[in-house]
């Protein structure tokens, strides 16, 4: 393989969306009638995120849709990094759309439609396109919510296919879809998830309240084990993402947690997904545990701080790294 060959990462969205982002000039108020500062829209998804950042970055990303949308196939070529392809799976469809309303304090509230219902020769057909794309890929990122017609365990399954490709394989999802993941293990082992702290305690049985205090006091203790338990069935990076208070990863050689860099937090749209890719394009480029966290915070951190769905480039970073320290 060239080095552009072993460096590739692909995404697949399962759910791809329009993202519709309202602006307003003062707090949500609910039950009013309220004008907009701005509205704007993207052909987005999480997959699609992660990409644009990897491939902002430099790194060749293609991203996999599961169905053919010329309407936002067109929206989304309109403003598509150099570095980024593009490949739809047969069958026609209609993306949803999700809003989300921005206030003038970083407060973001999302309404997410559940998208189209896909049948199983559409569910086939995703597989195809996604295995196609992953040929020789380094990476592999399986993101967002499942559509309406897939299988709980859609992501467990395609994972299992992939790995057997020789991929690394990352899945970002919630609710039922992650239960599904972890009930899946050891036999559908991965090498990346990033529970944030309710996600966390979905998986594990713990308090997401008591998480995010401890974080905040410095004290990750109960996060690290909760993460290892997660690690030890078969996960190879857990990446506990924790907003304000950094983030922890655990992996079979150890700990490591970062604080998160000052920001001003605008929106947090995009901010998980920005992990993610920060993360990845950390471990494409030969970084070790601790500078994978560090670029996974630094990448989050710069989402959070830019407007709607503003994705970070490199020229967004903090100038100052996270400070990334070994756990015991």
């Amino acid at each position: 393989m060239d080095s552009t060959t072993q460096r590739r990462v692909v995404t697949f969205t399962a759910n791809p969306s329009v993202d519709r982002t309202v602006v307003l000039d003062g707090p949500l108020a609910r039950g009013e009638v309220q004008r907009a500062a701005s509205a704007t829209e993207q052909a987005a998804g999480k997959g699609i995120n992660v990409a644009r950042v990897l491939a902002c970055a430099g790194v060749p990303t293609a991203a996999v849709l599961p169905f053919t949308d010329e309407a936002y196939q067109a929206m989304l070529f309109a403003d598509l990094p150099a570095a980024m392809t593009v490949a739809a799976a047969d069958g026609a469809h209609r993306s949803r759309t999700n809003t989300t309303i921005t206030e003038p304090s970083g407060t973001t509230t999302k309404v997410n439609e559940p998208g189209p219902t896909l049948a199983e020769a559409d569910l086939e057909a995703a597989a195809s396109a996604l295995l196609r794309a992953a040929e020789g890929a380094t990476w592999v990122a399986l993101s967002g919510s499942l559509p309406p017609g897939a299988p709980v365990d859609w992501y467990a399954r395609l994972a299992g296919r992939l790995t057997q490709l020789g991929c690394k394989v990352a899945i970002d999802t919630s609710d039922a879809a992650l239960d599904a993941v972890l009930a899946a293990l050891p036999g559908a082992a991965f090498d990346l998830i990033k529970p944030n702290s309710d996600e966390l305690a979905q998986l594990t049985g713990g308090d997401a309240a008591a998480f995010e205090a401890a974080a905040a006091a410095g004290d990750v203790a109960d996060i690290v084990a909760a993460a290892r338990a997660l690690q030890a069935r078969g996960i190879a990076n857990v990446l506990v993402t924790l907003g304000g208070s950094g983030a922890v990863l655990v992996t079979a050689d150890g700990a490591w947690q970062a604080e998160a860099p000052s920001i001003t937090v605008r929106s947090t749209v995009g901010a998980g997904d920005s992990s993610v890719a920060g993360f990845i394009l950390a471990d494409v480029t030969g970084g070790g545990p601790a500078e994978c966290l560090d670029a996974a915070v630094a990448h989050g951190s710069a989402a959070a701080s830019l407007p709607g769905t503003t994705l970070p480039t490199p020229d967004d970073l903090p100038a100052q790294g996270s400070r990334v320290v070994a756990l015991t």
